[in-house]
């Protein structure tokens, strides 16, 4: 069985021992259900960016995309393409919507707008959506450090799912947040990292990655025809 050397375990323990433990420190501050679900709105505006930010940096990021751009080029890039409009939206008009009515969520909203029907069908669509996103994020997890700690899959998943139950029940959405903050600063460090080892590591360097990527087409974004059905680039930049 392959397995990380003992320093490298440490950290992945250390790391996720300390998540937990954001989760027990905000603990403490939730008083009501405004505090858990809102952290009574004193998050910094650069926190949530960050929180946003990591979110959209799962294994799908960095196994899933990159795996997909090897296979065939940058296609699935386009979907990030949108998220700056998409971004602008929701501050300028959404955002500033909610917070003038005091609902905690879209959920509440369509209660009160359309009665409890269309909290519950969007409630469901929305779980039914993220657990299959969650699924596969967390099979993406599970297989790189399955390939790393020769640990098995179920396991990696069992254990990395109740250190995430744990902080998120425990703290609210302020432990959430802040671990995501970090989570951010991990994951753009480590990403750097990566690039700088592999340009550092190429004979020819940066101009011999451009060339290899030019002569086998690896940026194209995808097809630009207007066709609907399979994966090109306006599909991909509607899905985002």
């Amino acid at each position: 069985m392959k397995g990380l050397p003992i320093l490298d375990l440490a950290i992945i323990v250390i790391y996720l021992v300390g998540m937990i433990l954001v989760g027990i420190y905000f603990s403490r501050k939730n008083k009501n259900s405004e505090q858990f679900t809102k952290a009574s709105g004193l998050i910094p505006g650069w926190a949530i960016g960050l929180s946003i930010y990591a979110t959209f940096l799962s294994s799908n990021t960095f196994l899933g995309v990159p795996g997909k751009a090897f296979g065939t080029n940058w296609n699935a890039f386009v979907f990030s393409i949108s998220m700056p409009l998409a971004a602008w939206i929701a501050s300028k008009y959404f955002v500033p919507f909610y917070r003038s009515t005091g609902e905690i969520s879209a959920y509440t909203h369509l209660e009160n707008r359309f009665g409890p029907w269309a909290r519950a069908y969007a409630v469901i669509c929305f779980l039914l959506t993220q657990l299959a996103r969650m699924g596969s994020i967390f099979f993406g997890i599970a297989l790189s450090l399955q390939a790393l700690t020769g640990y098995s899959m179920q396991m990696i998943m069992i254990v990395m799912g109740i250190c995430i139950i744990i902080y998120t029940v425990l703290g609210g959405i302020e432990a959430v947040i802040w671990t995501e903050v970090v989570q951010a600063v991990v994951k753009t460090f480590g990403a750097l990292l990566i690039l700088y080892l592999i340009i550092t590591n190429m004979p020819g360097g940066v101009a011999k990655v451009i060339e290899i990527g030019k002569a086998d087409h690896k940026f194209s974004l995808g097809s630009f025809s207007p066709d609907f059905v399979s994966s090109s680039f306006w599909v991909v930049l509607l899905y985002g």
